[in-house]
C-alpha cells in the first residue's frame, strides 16, 4: 500500500500535468474536456470535481448580482426579440444586462456614443515591457488605463490566468496611431480612423496605418449592412462570446459579452451573436476571441473594477490573461 506522502506526491504531479496541458488548450476548447483522460488518483479527482461544482454553484448565485444596482436582467424570449433598456453608466456610455429564454443566454452590453466629446477609445495589445508584449486580464486593462469599460478582442497564443507572460497577438493592434501588432490577413478588425469614423474591415485590406488612430483585430465579421454574413450559417458551436458592433449611422459602438458553459447561459453560436447585436442596434459587427477569454470589465461607482459577466478560465469566475483589448474612457467619470 502506498504511503500518504507518496499518494500526495503522485496527486500533485498529475495535477501539475493537467494544468500544463490545459494551458496549451485553445481558447475555444470545451470546458467539459479539461479533465478528460487525466490519470489522477480518485482522491485528487474527487476534490477537483467538488471544487468545480462549488464554483459553478457560486457562479450561479453571483451572476445575477453583478450589476451595480442589483436589478435582475431584463428577460426576452429570444435574441431576435431583444429590445434593449439602456441606462446611463457614464457620459456617453450606456449599459444593458439581459437574458433570453431560447436559447438560454445571459449577456451584458455597453453602448458608446462615438460622437461625444467626453469619449475616448483606447486599444492595447497587452502590457509592453522592453519591447515585448505581456498578457493582462481585461479587468487590469480597465483599471490600469483609467477606463470605464473594456472587452477582450484579439486572438493570442497562450491560455493562462497568470498575467505578465510574453504573448503574441494574432491580429492587428494599433494604439494611438502606433502599430503594436501586425495585421493577420485571415481575419477582420474593428478600426477607428483619425477622422472620427469607425468600420469593420478585412485585415488583408490594411496596407497603411497612416489614417488609423486605433484598431483591434478579431476573428470574422458576422453582420454586414444589417445582414448576417454567410459564415454564421455554418458555425453552430456554442461558446461564451465577445463581440462588437457599429450602428448604421456610425455614431454608436456596441460591446457585447455573452456567457456560456454554465446552466443559466449555454453559450451562443455566431448566428445568435450576430442577431443579438442587430437587436441591440448594430448594422455591422465582428466576432472577437471568445471561450474562456470572454470578459467585459467595468469601473463601478465604488471605484472597483470587475468583470460583469462570469468568465470561465478552467473555473467559473476566473479571468484569463489576454492580449489585445478595446476600451472606453469618459471624461465625465
Amino acid at each position: 500500500m502506498q504511503s500518504a506522502q507518496a499518494m500526495q506526491a503522485a496527486a500533485q504531479k498529475n495535477f501539475e500535468g493537467t494544468r500544463l496541458r490545459s494551458l496549451r488548450s485553445p481558447p475555444a476548447e470545451n470546458f467539459k474536456n479539461v479533465f478528460v483522460g487525466c490519470p489522477m488518483p480518485n482522491l485528487c479527482k474527487n476534490h477537483i470535481i467538488l471544487l468545480i461544482c462549488l464554483s459553478l454553484l457560486f457562479a450561479s448565485c453571483a451572476s445575477v448580482a453583478s450589476v451595480d444596482d442589483g436589478r435582475q436582467p431584463v428577460t426576452f424570449p429570444s435574441v431576435e426579440d431583444v429590445t434593449p433598456v439602456w441606462r446611463e453608466f457614464a457620459g456617453g456610455v450606456d449599459f444593458f444586462h439581459g437574458r433570453t429564454g431560447s436559447p438560454r443566454l445571459e449577456f451584458w452590453a455597453v453602448k458608446i456614443d462615438l460622437s461625444s466629446r467626453e469619449i475616448e477609445i483606447i486599444t492595447k495589445g497587452g502590457v509592453v515591457k522592453n519591447g515585448i508584449t505581456h498578457s493582462a486580464k481585461v479587468s487590469s486593462f480597465v483599471r490600469d488605463n483609467n477606463l470605464i469599460a473594456g472587452i477582450n478582442a484579439v486572438p493570442f497564443d497562450i491560455s493562462s490566468s497568470i498575467e505578465g507572460q510574453a504573448i503574441k497577438n494574432i491580429g492587428i493592434v494599433v494604439s494611438n496611431g502606433i502599430l503594436i501588432a501586425p495585421a493577420n490577413p485571415n481575419y477582420d478588425a474593428l478600426v477607428f480612423y483619425k477622422d472620427g469614423t469607425a468600420a469593420i474591415v478585412s485585415q488583408s485590406s490594411i496596407n497603411s496605418i497612416a489614417n488609423i488612430e486605433n484598431a483591434a483585430g478579431g476573428f470574422h465579421a458576422i453582420l454586414a449592412n444589417g445582414e448576417l454574413t454567410p459564415r454564421t450559417q455554418n458555425n453552430e458551436a456554442r461558446h461564451p462570446r465577445s463581440a462588437a458592433g457599429i450602428s448604421a449611422d456610425g455614431r454608436y459602438l456596441y460591446l457585447l459579452v455573452i456567457d456560456g458553459r454554465r446552466a443559466q447561459s449555454e453559450g451562443a453560436t455566431e448566428n445568435e451573436t450576430a442577431l443579438l447585436l442587430r437587436s441591440l442596434g448594430s448594422w455591422n459587427a465582428i466576432n472577437f476571441d471568445g471561450g474562456g477569454s470572454s470578459a467585459l470589465a467595468m469601473r463601478f461607482p465604488d471605484g472597483g473594477v470587475r468583470a460583469v459577466n462570469t468568465p470561465i478560465h478552467l473555473l467559473p469566475g476566473q479571468e484569463r490573461a489576454v492580449a489585445g483589448c478595446i476600451g472606453v474612457r469618459s471624461s465625465s467619470w
